[in-house]
């Protein structure tokens, strides 16, 4: 592998680099790398993936491979030789950015007569300081390419970075079970990933409200990426591992955990730490429970039968958290008429 050149990306404050191997090495080390993710897409359009094959056994020059990492001290390199160690040394631990599609059609073509293990194939590196701007990365280079849906670019990065930080032991009070694991676990008392996953997408968003049968997938997904990349998110000092380790803490008073294995609770807990995390961390985890047990007698006056409760809860547990150092002790009765003028329209 031989990199050639390395900048500083100032959007999502990335060393992003370029350089090129060969389809044999390509196929030893980031073909593999595709396995990282749990759900990674089925082959897509095979009419397509058949022509490029053909393509490779002809001898084409495919379009750039984009492998990711996520380390705070290279994101900021800009030494062209300490990144090139650091890549030879963790490649194990990349991700396939854009190109899972091109890397399985290339290894289905090695296996025709007439390939070329030594033909050349480009690539770009991304090396981000936190997995929020690696993610915003990813949507932005996949859109337009509709058999992968924002929403399933987001469930699958969640997972990656769950694993990690339970690899890291920053989650210790908290279990996130993905569906397959629900069938032999029980998820009481534990979070589900799906769940985790739509905090995560209103994260990157920056609103609570994501979801929208009225739309078909394909308009559903141009608003997704649109708000996106509108959100500020390149700017956030806050990351969503930020907000995990949040929840853990305070979840180690059962009655929160509870609260926040709400979907609903989660998400706009996610949104509202983005503006309060230092008022958080201040807060005990009894403190904290006391607090939502606040909101939840408060959350009681409004009528089920005249509103979407599911959005309200969303959008007042996001006001309540991002505002949690003024309303922290607020008695039932003044949260009552928050929430009443919060929803007077």
């Amino acid at each position: 592998m031989e990199l050639f050149d390395v900048k500083r990306d100032e959007v999502i404050k990335s060393a992003v680099i370029s350089g090129r191997t060969t389809y044999e090495d390509a196929l030893a080390r980031f073909y593999p790398l595709i396995d990282r993710f749990e759900e990674q897409r089925k082959l897509q359009r095979p009419r397509f993936y058949d022509r490029l094959k053909k393509d490779i056994l002809g001898g084409c020059i495919m379009p750039p491979i984009t492998l990711a990492f996520v380390n705070v001290e290279m994101s900021a390199e800009v030494n062209i030789h300490t990144i090139s160690d650091f890549i030879q040394k963790e490649i194990s631990q990349g991700y396939v950015l854009d190109g899972m599609q091109r890397l399985n059609t290339l290894e289905a073509a090695s296996k025709e007569d007439g390939f070329d293990p030594t033909r050349p194939i480009f690539l770009n590196v991304i090396i981000a300081e936190k997995y929020d701007l690696l993610l915003y990365r990813m949507i932005t280079l996949n859109n337009g390419q509709k058999p992968m849906t924002v929403r399933h670019q987001v469930e699958m990065l969640t997972g990656n970075l769950i694993g990690k930080m339970i690899a890291d032991g920053a989650l210790s009070n908290i279990t996130i079970l993905k569906e397959k694991e629900t069938e032999q676990n029980s998820p009481k008392g534990s979070f589900r990933m799906a769940d985790v996953a739509s905090a995560y997408l209103a994260f990157l968003t920056g609103g609570p409200n994501n979801q929208n049968s009225r739309f078909i997938e394909e308009k559903l997904d141009e608003i997704l990426v649109g708000k996106v990349m509108e959100s500020g998110l390149t700017s956030e000092q806050t990351s969503f591992t930020d907000v995990l380790v949040q929840v853990d803490r305070v979840s180690v008073n059962n009655d929160s955990k509870d609260w926040l294995r709400n979907e609903n609770n989660l998400i706009g807990f996610t949104l509202g730490a983005k503006k309060s995390m230092s008022e958080l961390n201040q807060l005990t985890p009894d403190h904290f429970s006391a607090c939502i047990a606040a909101f939840e007698a408060a959350f009681q006056a409004i009528n089920p039968s005249k509103v979407n409760v599911g959005k309200y809860r969303r959008e007042l547990s996001l006001h309540f958290i991002a505002n949690i150092g003024d309303l922290k002790d607020a008695p039932e009765d003044q949260l009552t008429e928050v929430f009443f003028e919060l929803t007077a329209n």
